[in-house]
């Protein structure tokens, strides 16, 4: 690991100032991701601002009836809240569906926003990656390629975003807020918060620089059968090959996105408007413009089979 400075901070503009006055600084909350990437020398931050002690560890109602989560409430904490396992079910078993009970503990709402893409040559600095390095290459184009994007994929970049919980809020319509350095706010609908890879795969999120996400706000409870299915090669500590995030109402309208298929988590509101009709009139929308790999085109199957078995559980469900 590189050397780096450190310092704490004790509000959110002050962070926002901190990392602004820093050149190569970085905030790091529960670090489960931040330091991993230190240590293999993918990231290598010149100052570190620490945002612990920022205040931003609550879970509070909203005036319109949802809820507002802190940006540095843990994963655990968020999952077992009883308004979000009752209201927001589709949230809650994603959370459960991520990494272990033990990261669960240490990573935070907006560091789980923000965690890179767990791609094997992203992680390995011995081979080209437009997103670690841009302009190298990208080594999963004409490499080995199953855990990779089948959709919304460029000729830069293939990798797909690691997290659960942003599919989950993709399903819920959340917005982001954020505050920067002049103390300026600004909400961000999820649907815009991650950007698709296209030329610049390095460039993940729509934030600027010193922009510090505050909370994530949930509009009130959509109602419905709430549904997180995880399809991947071993029951536990493993990313998604394929998820299905759903809420199906009783007239079996309803939403789906999808995790493990893109550089975002994918949802189309047209496919949306095809859940009465079925799995297969859902995945023939989210995957219009498929572009798979050899190794991955078993993905756009699998999604349609898994949105299969949620839909059969909703009707069981009645």
């Amino acid at each position: 690991m590189k050397a780096f400075s450190y310092e704490r901070v004790t509000s959110p503009a002050q962070a926002a100032a901190a990392v602004i006055a820093r050149p190569g600084a970085k905030f790091v909350a529960g670090g489960t991701n931040l330091l991993d990437l230190m240590k293999l020398h993918i990231e290598t931050p010149l100052h570190l601002v620490d945002i612990n002690a920022i205040g931003l560890d609550r879970i509070e109602r909203t005036a319109e009836g949802g809820l507002r989560i802190g940006a540095l409430v843990r994963n655990a904490d968020l999952a077992t809240d009883a308004r979000v396992r009752r209201d927001y079910g589709v949230l809650a078993r994603a959370l459960v569906s991520g990494a272990s009970g033990q990261l669960r503990n240490m990573a935070t709402t907006a560091g789980n926003l923000l965690q890179r893409t767990r791609c094997p040559y992203f992680y390995d600095t011995d081979m080209p990656c437009n997103k670690r390095a841009p302009g190298s290459g990208c080594s999963a184009i004409g490499g080995y390629s199953r855990q990779h994007a089948v959709v919304g994929s460029s000729d830069a970049c293939i990798a797909t975003h690691p997290s659960d919980m942003a599919v989950g809020l993709r399903a819920l319509d959340a917005t982001v807020e954020t505050v920067n350095a002049a103390g300026r706010t600004r909400v961000i609908p999820i649907a815009e918060f991650h950007r698709l890879p296209g030329t610049t795969p390095h460039v993940e999120t729509t934030l600027e620089l010193g922009e510090l996400i505050t909370s994530v706000t949930l509009p009130r409870p959509p109602g419905g059968r709430h549904f997180y299915q995880k399809v991947r090669d071993r029951a536990s500590y493993a990313f998604a090959l394929v998820s299905v995030a759903a809420i199906v109402q009783r007239d079996g309208s309803g939403r789906v996105a999808l995790g493990g298929v893109a550089h975002k988590p994918w949802r189309m509101e047209a496919a949306d408007a095809e859940l009465p009709r079925g799995a297969k009139a859902v995945a023939a929308r989210l995957f219009a413009d498929a572009r798979p790999t050899e190794h991955n085109a078993f993905k756009v199957p699998l999604a349609q089979r898994t949105i299969d078995s949620v839909l059969n559980e909703a009707r069981r469900a009645g």
